[in-house]
């Protein structure tokens, strides 16, 4: 069949074009493959009608091309339809061997191959799929490890060799399909590597990605290490396809069990899905929580260390002001003349001193209504954290963060008394001090 050359009156570049790549592949211009129920039809096409059935009205129904296009994709419907039900009558692993699976890995590089632009390299023009299959990789950045895996197994020296073990191992890890709908949907960047009537570039290449949905059903193992990739050659078996008269009369429970099995496959995945989405929904509220709550625990430990502070220079404040008025009733009382500038100077300072502490005092109250507000806050967030314990449980570690935090701001409340003794023992010398001033003033009056 490979030998068969196109009919044409008289040979133009055109018609010369198209009829070397009708060699280079086994799909004919002079030949239709159609699909008459579950088998596979050849028929002349000098011997049926051309005229378009359900096909689009732009399409010339005399283009080896689009000819070439539709044999293809009825060629990949029978192909993925016979591996799903010889997979499921099977009821087991396939392996590297079984004959339906090479078949369907045939007519998938004959896909990829169609239209496909030659390249001029030292050695000759070279046609590869593997250009477009590593696009992938920038668009799906999950498809990085299957062409890591690719570029990494020994024995592989030919991009062709790494096109048919890519697919492989996406059908391995049941996301053909997916891929094959992310690249077909950027023909932007397809046209660099296809021409513009090829395969994927084309309607026939989107029905060909939604085809390949259904192999999600069926598991592989595929060794691919001792396979010689390089070298084989894909040609396909028409015999599994053809139509035999014994078989005319199979019945269509195989197609019932597909498609429950398709279905009940569909409603799990969107399932799935929905399962998915309110997990990351989930665990985005949980990240949003987790960070409020972190910073309202550092803005609390903020408050608190200012609160502290500020007890403490109230305290100052107290105690100075206490003892400067102290200092000035006494003075007064020794020296009601003499040292009336030095009086009128310290009741300056007792009045600064004295505002000071008014200040300090309003900022205290400014702060503990923030602290407030701050720890109503906090409750309301344990409450809503409570409300989610199941998905929260590593705040409880939080939880356990801030005790340690109160614990060590206890121990620095109890460092912070020590330090008030120690003022009270200044304040104590001071005193002192101030009574031997007194001593002196009462010697010098009597002078």
């Amino acid at each position: 069949m490979s030998d068969l050359t196109p009919q044409s009156e008289a040979p133009t570049p055109t018609t010369d074009k198209i009829t070397q790549a009708a060699r280079e592949t086994i799909y004919l211009c002079n030949f239709r493959v159609s699909v008459d129920g579950e088998w596979l039809c050849l028929r002349e096409l000098n011997d049926i009608s051309l005229t378009p059935d359900p096909e689009p009205a732009h399409e010339d129904p005399k283009d080896p091309i689009a000819i070439e296009r539709l044999n293809l994709m009825n060629m990949a419907k029978l192909s993925i339809k016979g591996l799903i039900e010889s997979a499921l009558n099977l009821g087991r692993t396939l392996d590297s061997d079984y004959a339906p699976l090479q078949q369907f890995f045939v007519v998938m590089e004959h896909c990829l191959k169609h239209g496909l632009k030659s390249k001029k390299t030292f050695l000759g023009q070279n046609k590869s799929f593997w250009g477009p299959l590593e696009l992938v990789e920038k668009l799906t950045p999950e498809a990085g490890e299957i062409t890591a895996s690719v570029k990494d197994l020994p024995g592989l020296k030919t991009p062709l060799g790494r096109g048919r073990a890519w697919l492989r191992l996406a059908l391995m890890q049941k996301k053909l399909s997916d891929y094959m709908k992310t690249i077909i949907n950027r023909k932007d960047l397809l046209g660099e590597f296809y021409e513009p009537n090829a395969l994927m570039m084309e309607e026939e290449g989107a029905v060909i990605a939604g085809l390949l949905v259904g192999l999600n059903v069926i598991d592989a193992n595929l060794c691919m290490k001792g396979e010689d990739l390089d070298s084989q050659v894909g040609v396909i078996d028409f015999s599994m396809y053809l139509k035999d008269g014994a078989h005319s009369s199979k019945s269509t429970e195989g197609d019932g069990q597909i498609t429950a099995i398709l279905d009940q496959k569909n409603y799990v995945e969107e399932l799935n899905r929905h399962l998915s989405a309110s997990v990351n929904n989930l665990q985005a509220k949980v990240d949003a929580l987790e960070k409020s709550n972190s910073k309202l625990t550092e803005e609390l430990a903020v408050a608190n260390n200012r609160i502290i502070t500020l007890q403490e220079e109230l305290e100052r404040v107290k105690d100075e002001s206490s003892y400067l008025v102290e200092s000035s009733r006494k003075a007064s009382r020794a020296d009601g003349t003499a040292n009336g500038q030095v009086l009128g100077e310290t009741r300056k300072q007792l009045k600064e001193e004295t505002q000071l502490r008014l200040d300090v005092e309003k900022e205290l109250e400014v702060q503990i209504g923030m602290k407030q507000e701050m720890e109503l806050s906090m409750k309301m967030l344990e409450k809503d954290i409570c409300e989610k314990h199941d998905a929260l449980v590593e705040l409880r570690q939080q939880l356990d963060e801030m005790r340690t935090l109160n614990h060590e701001l206890s121990i620095k409340s109890q460092s912070s008394e020590a330090s008030a003794k120690q003022k009270n023992d200044i304040i104590s010398r001071l005193e002192e001090k101030t009574n031997q001033m007194g001593s002196i003033i009462k010697q010098l009056e009597s002078r």
